[in-house]
């Protein structure tokens, strides 16, 4: 049972043709087994926890063999696979919760804590947590490849309205290896795809090094928006 980029409902997909029903039985089996992979990873991690991608790998290893290969360079093939993962961090967080622990979740850091902390204000009683309510909705991880550019489009127009100062986007130009930075934005995609090709797990690369030049690419990107 491994996640793929592509939903069971998509075209390609060897669920494709079966009705709802063997979908979601799908679904749920693969939720089943990452509440036990994720929460395993993540106490084994201790405080110091672990990002996004250092997960993922953990689930790509032969000792669980429940993700394939991954496109992180694409957001519409990456996006079925960070759904059900968020999905299985916030069902588990409910669940530790219980027992009076924690779960920070970020890209950037997954981690559990014994200790509660102090509510945010998005979490306060009347105060819905729209990420929370997001991730839980399993019928979000169907959204179609369509749906999913729109809302990356959507982020982006958003993130215009607040671009990086010079010297940020100078040194995430030194990341890709653009020093000065190129006139037109056409370069930067073209470079950051070969550096992104080079570095790819499948390829010999390194997870990490991928993260970096997909932060340097997204902040370049708000900055010639």
């Amino acid at each position: 049972m491994t996640i793929h980029p592509t939903p069971p409902s998509s075209p390609g997909h060897p669920l494709s043709t079966s009705g709802n029903e063997a979908e979601h039985h799908w679904l749920h089996q693969q939720v089943d087994h990452l509440l036990v992979a994720v929460e395993h990873e993540l106490r084994a991690a201790g405080p110091t926890g672990l990002s996004e991608l250092a997960l993922i790998r953990a689930l790509q290893s032969d000792r669980w063999a429940l993700i394939g290969p991954v496109a992180f360079h694409e957001p519409d093939r990456l996006y079925p696979v960070h759904f059900l993962l968020f999905h299985v961090l916030y069902r588990l967080r409910d669940q530790i919760g219980e027992s009076g622990e924690s779960l920070q979740i970020s890209p950037g850091c997954l981690r559990i804590s014994s200790s509660v902390p102090m509510p945010l204000a998005s979490s306060l009683p009347g105060s819905p947590d729209a990420l929370r309510e997001f991730y839980l909705d399993l019928s979000q991880y169907f959204m179609s490849e369509a749906t999913i550019r729109d809302m990356m489009d959507r982020f982006w127009s958003g993130a215009a309205a607040r671009k990086p100062d010079t010297p940020s986007a100078v040194n995430a130009g030194k990341v890709l290896g653009l020093d000065p930075l190129p006139v037109e934005f056409s370069t930067v995609k073209q470079r950051f795809r070969k550096l992104v090709m080079r570095a790819h797990p499948d390829r010999g690369g390194d997870t990490g090094e991928v993260q970096k030049l997909n932060q340097a690419f997204s902040l370049l990107k708000a900055h010639y928006a």
